[in-house]
């Protein structure tokens, strides 16, 4: 039994994944349903505001099969909802089928959720069976999970790091570390964020697009700090029509570009825990990337406000240079990527 609930647990995190980048702040979910060992409906939560994972996959289930719903399983990898939000409760989608048993992953950390799904179904005489795969699911939930509990994004560091250990040169020069496939790599990423986030020398020297050009979905929205407002508008993130989110010291100027806001805050020791409480609670971006410079990347670890570093260690090396900013945590997952390895830590806190 475990094996066949693990099976069918691990297909709802599959499913769950095909939602990433379409319905941020939600969490990604996925769900099955099983009668008699035979998936008989799936569904997936797909964009924000729309269905959830369990109404898909009850809508999936075809006429033949739709008489076997008070005799199937429902698995989820993520607790059902119980909150009138822009959809109704899945916790009534559940009622009303009567679908007796519910096996999920982990629990909603929503304040208004948190276990009150699983109670609901349970007084109402549903067997619901908790904690499969609980470790699995909780990493596949923790961009909504940290946003609920913490109330900011999920934040992801991303940076390139020459064999010897260099950030980028002393000059200041654009420098190449990786290939080009973990380029692509890196704009999947941005389709799977809502924002990316870089710093002004970055801005300055690389001249970037932050967008998504080399896989395939959205582009998110930029990220630009600029404390002084030095960054001359030729400059693409503030030229070419895309929006951005300029955040300054300074007076917004007026006029200028409509897609390019301006959000005004202190650079001072809460600057970053400010921020990010403002991305969540005004913006409701539930992930930003963070790519970069150094000093940006040393001022989020120095305050431990990241989850989820990805270091890209390149076949390039340098004389000299600016030392790779040093992450507190141990590597958790090291994969080869071509010529160039790819390192992934989590903030475990």
């Amino acid at each position: 039994m475990e094996k066949e609930q693990k099976s069918f647990i691990k297909r709802c995190f599959d499913l769950a994944k095909l939602g990433a980048g379409s319905v941020s702040p939600n969490p990604m979910v996925g769900a099955v349903l099983v009668h008699d060992g035979r998936i008989i409906g799936e569904g997936f939560h797909q964009r924000y505001g729309g269905a959830h994972a369990e109404v898909n996959a009850v809508a999936s289930v075809l006429p033949i099969d739709r008489a076997l719903l008070p005799y199937s399983t429902l698995y989820v990898s993520l607790e059902p909802c119980c909150i009138f939000g822009k959809t109704p409760p899945c916790t009534n989608l559940i009622l009303q089928e009567k679908i007796p048993k519910v096996v999920i992953s982990c629990l909603d950390l929503s304040p208004e959720v948190r276990g009150r799904g699983v109670d609901i179904l349970r007084a109402q005489g549903v067997e619901v069976v908790s904690g499969i795969l609980e470790a699995e699911g909780q990493a596949l939930a923790a961009t909504r999970n940290i946003a609920v509990t913490q109330e900011r994004p999920y934040i992801v560091l991303k940076m390139a790091v020459t064999s010897n250990g260099f950030f980028a040169p002393l000059d200041g020069k654009q420098f190449w570390i990786t290939q080009a496939i973990s380029k692509r790599l890196v704009h999947r990423w941005r389709m799977e964020a809502d924002a990316i986030l870089v710093g002004t020398a970055t801005a300055l020297i690389d001249d970037p697009q932050l967008d998504n050009r080399h896989y395939f979905g959205k582009s998110p929205l930029r990220i630009v700090l600029d404390r002084d407002l030095k960054l001359p508008p030729h400059l693409k993130v503030l030229s070419d029509g895309h929006p951005t989110l300029v955040v300054t010291e300074q007076f917004s100027p007026e006029g200028g570009n409509s897609a390019v806001q301006y959000l005004q805050l202190n650079f001072d020791s809460s600057f970053w825990p400010i921020l990010m409480a403002k991305l969540w609670k005004e913006y409701k971006l539930g992930v930003v990337l963070v790519e970069g410079g150094a000093k940006v990347l040393e001022g989020l670890i120095a305050q431990n406000l990241w989850d989820e570093a990805r270091v890209f260690i390149g076949k390039t090396n340098l004389p000299g240079g600016i030392p790779a900013p040093t992450l507190p945590s141990p590597v958790q997952q090291s994969i080869r990527f071509g010529v160039d390895r790819l390192n992934v830590y989590k903030n475990d806190k």
